[in-house]
């Protein structure tokens, strides 16, 4: 799986785990955690998407057959203990996000595909892999889900993990292919950055927290 997709995006995934891990010890900087909370917060969010997608198709947990993918989870959380969590750093943060949410859901789509997961399946493969860590942070941080946001989030994962899969299932090359999924998910989640990009709600309701 790792060498169709190329060693740009492979890059790609273990960025992912330390943008990841590094919003998990920024969850834990708010509430002015010890170090080795921060630690903790850092390697479940990084790894808890990936772990979870690997349980459901029967696949090695990929941390625990390449350990150094824990490396980059801690990294982050030593890098927030250090430098702290500034407004540019929050700013940065979360460009390399959504980066790190698209191409999550790339990977964890393709990775799911290699392992026969039916189409439809490794597109839900994909939305998990780049979204559970982001819910298990905020269960521990007891901050609002990610999935109770109105905020485009959740919906840049299923439209990238969709397009790749789609163009995959059509015969288009698997790196093109991943190459475009990543770019329409990082397309539409950067539009929900920049332009506030939202899903309606259900009509009648006044909430602005609701799922996209």
């Amino acid at each position: 799986m790792e060498d169709g997709l190329g060693a740009a995006l492979v890059w790609l995934d273990y960025a992912a785990v330390f943008v990841f891990g590094a919003s998990g010890a920024l969850a834990a900087a708010r509430r002015k955690h010890d170090i080795v909370t921060f630690t903790f917060f850092a390697a479940v969010t990084g790894v808890g998407g990936g772990t979870l997608r690997d349980l459901l198709i029967d696949a090695p947990v990929f941390w625990v057959i390449a350990p150094e993918y824990l490396i980059a989870p801690l990294a982050a959380a030593l890098a927030v203990w250090l430098f702290g969590a500034g407004k540019a750093r929050l700013f940065i943060l979360t460009w390399l996000d959504a980066l790190g949410l698209c191409a999550y859901a790339v990977v964890g789509a393709a990775k799911a595909l290699a392992f026969g997961v039916p189409a439809g399946a490794a597109v839900v493969m994909g939305v998990l892999t780049a979204t559970f860590g982001g819910v298990l942070r905020d269960v521990l941080a007891e901050e609002p889900s990610v999935l109770l946001k109105r905020e485009i989030y959740v919906s840049a994962a299923l439209v990238g993990a969709g397009a790749f899969v789609i163009l995959n299932v059509a015969g288009v090359p698997q790196m093109p292919a991943a190459l475009a999924g990543f770019a329409i998910g990082l397309a539409v989640r950067a539009g929900a950055i920049l332009f506030r990009w939202s899903l309606p709600g259900f009509p009648g309701r006044t909430t602005t927290d609701e799922s996209d």
